[in-house]
């Protein structure tokens, strides 16, 4: 019999192909507007509709840019096994991807090299908060501690923000119904949490979404 306060154990092919399915959710958007921006030059002879359309498509070529650079560290294997990522660069592709005139970052910590893993945790944890605030807002990133004390708070505020009441459940590792390309991400969060000997919470307070990972005691 299953023992229910256990992680749920996904199978790595339904896991790989959720995880795939939610980085082309992701990237299908951008790509696309610059499908159609490309459609517009060629078939619009009205200079003042081309130049619209090549601001589509710039606009939107940086953000696939963006997406993909972020993604690879937060899902791929950047890297070999045991590896460490600079979190200078983790800072970069989280104010590529986040920063604009909807969302502010604040990032605080010390630039180190920090484990693959934790980085992927953190970016993932970016991710969920990032979520939250989908008018926009402040996203605000803490790493605290060195090694194997280090800890993540991210904290994030803005217009209807909201923690789905899945999540924690997710992060947990025990979803409370199915998982889904939707709630593959947060679950996945969990796992790489765990592989690193770290807790992770999501809560409300203050109107404000915060999310917590720390040292297993």
């Amino acid at each position: 019999m299953e023992n229910p306060e256990s992680p749920l154990a996904l199978d790595p092919l339904d896991l790989a192909a959720l995880l795939c399915s939610k980085v082309c959710h992701d990237i299908i958007n951008p790509v696309g507007a610059i499908t159609i921006g490309l459609e517009m030059i060629e078939d619009q002879t009205d200079e003042e509709t081309r130049v619209s359309a090549l601001e589509l498509v710039t606009k939107s070529a940086k953000a696939a840019s963006a997406k993909l650079e972020y993604h690879r560290l937060a899902f791929g294997a950047a890297g070999s096994a045991g590896a460490s990522i600079d979190t200078g660069n983790a800072e970069a592709v989280a104010r590529g991807l986040f920063a604009d005139d909807k969302t502010s970052v604040h990032w605080a910590g010390e630039r180190t090299l920090m484990a693959k893993n934790k980085v992927k945790l953190l970016l993932n944890l970016c991710l969920i908060a990032a979520a939250a605030i989908p008018r926009g807002g402040k996203l605000s990133v803490t790493i605290t501690g060195a090694e194997e004390s280090t800890a993540f708070r991210v904290e994030c505020r803005g217009s209807y923000c909201r923690l789905p009441a899945a999540i924690p459940a997710l992060l947990a590792g025990r979803p409370e119904a199915g998982i889904d390309a939707h709630g593959i991400q947060a679950f996945y969060a969990g796992l790489v949490a765990r592989s690193v000997g770290m807790d992770v919470s999501a809560r409300t307070e203050n109107e404000a979404v915060i999310i917590e990972a720390r040292p297993l005691q």
